[in-house]
């Protein structure tokens, strides 16, 4: 069995190698539009479809319990070299909308067995400082996100099929690691044998329900937020007027800031409540979504840029904490499967506020989309208010 302290940083990097994958699309979304001749309402679709496929994912993951039957560090394997396969073939050059869609929503699909199975590996390491752990795994999470903005912001020596092959890449070395260096942590408990009352059951744990209710909140505001982010910075340029205002750089440090968050709201969780950092992250995300209009009118870039990067940093905070929240309130044979339920239903919302944004940026003025992520954190905090209630591990 190798020691926690090295299998952490293993674990760490793999899911920064493979959620590299999540937002590859959206870093050459303009070449994708160029290539193939698409409108740029692409965004939204593309991106919703990576969702779309990563709620089907993690639906048919939890139904058929796989993460808590089979070892997870196989199945992190297997969906990392599919998700980078599909990926891959978005160099072809006969794509529609659809057969991009298609390939985005296969890597979605295969993302499910990335993001949940990692926090269920980390769970398996560590009972003592799961926060703490999960900060980091969740800060890989938003590097890995983050990471082919920074690719695309050296476009003048990097093309965008070298893009994808770079994360597709990343991607197959993250699963290979984590199948080499990474095997069954000593917490695991199994499943013996395929329950498909385990998806409904989990929810009859209050304590449980209403962290996840918590956690949905947050997904509302999270990915809408990062999808939107190189619109908001396009927009600003253009409205006041700047040039040499480099937005793929900008976007990958205000979505790659959000790892600082994660870090340091994991280790605040050790000497206060995880309730309470959760509670204090998910209300400054909230205050930023109501702010967001008067910032965009300032005309000074430093301004704005730092206001993002804050919001970037809040916007993120709290999700380690409530998967820590999830998985200390799940029955330990069921915890990867319990994870990847609340990842799936998460996901669905994002869904539905992407599309939203995506929608109104065609009725009003780009800055003043943000306002309606505020409903987000508004329902998180009333159900973590309630978390008190419960008994918690918290």
């Amino acid at each position: 069995m190798r020691p926690q302290k090295i299998v952490l940083p293993i674990i760490v990097f793999a899911q920064f190698c493979c959620t590299s994958l999540w937002f590859a699309g959206n870093a050459i979304m303009s070449d994708l539009i160029t290539q193939f001749g698409l409108d740029n309402a692409a965004l939204g679709h593309l991106t919703a479809s990576v969702q779309f496929g990563f709620i089907v994912g993690t639906f048919l993951f939890a139904l058929f319990t796989l993460t808590d039957r089979f070892s997870p560090s196989k199945v992190f394997f297997v969906s990392a070299l599919v998700g980078a396969t599909a990926n891959v073939f978005l160099v072809l050059e006969t794509h529609t909308l659809l057969s991009l869609f298609m390939l985005r929503f296969f890597v979605g699909f295969f993302l499910a067995g990335i993001y949940p199975v990692g926090m269920k590996i980390a769970s398996d390491y560590f009972k003592a400082g799961l926060g703490k752990s999960l900060g980091f795994l969740v800060g890989a999470l938003v590097l890995g996100t983050a990471f082919p903005h920074a690719l695309k912001g050296f476009q003048h020596v990097i093309s965008w099929q070298a893009l994808v092959y770079i994360t597709s890449g990343l991607a197959a070395l993250g699963g290979l690691l984590m199948l080499l260096l990474v095997p069954n942590g000593p917490y695991r408990t199994t499943l013996q044998r395929f329950d498909g009352t385990v998806f409904y059951n989990v929810f009859k744990v209050k304590a449980f329900r209403i962290a996840a209710f918590g956690y949905f909140g947050h997904m509302w505001e999270l990915y809408a937020f990062w999808t939107f982010v190189p619109v908001i910075l396009g927009a600003y340029a253009k409205y006041h007027a700047i040039l040499n205002f480099d937005v793929a750089l900008l976007s990958f440090s205000v979505i790659a800031i959000g790892s600082i968050g994660c870090i340091i709201s994991g280790y605040m969780s050790q000497v206060i409540r995880t309730k309470t950092v959760a509670t204090l992250a998910l209300t400054l995300s909230g205050i930023c979504c109501l702010v967001s209009p008067f910032a965009f009118v300032t005309g000074n870039v430093f301004v704005f840029v730092g206001f993002l990067m804050l919001w970037g940093i809040f916007v993120i905070a709290d999700s380690p904490l409530f998967s820590t929240l999830v998985a200390q309130n799940a029955p330990s044979a069921s915890k990867g499967t319990a994870l990847t339920i609340v990842n799936s239903m998460g996901f669905a919302i994002t869904i539905v506020s992407i599309q939203l944004l995506n929608y109104l940026q065609t009725l009003m003025p780009t800055n003043y989309i943000f306002l309606v992520l505020a409903l987000g954190p508004l329902f998180g905090l009333y159900f973590l208010y309630e978390v008190k209630k419960a008994k918690t591990v918290a």
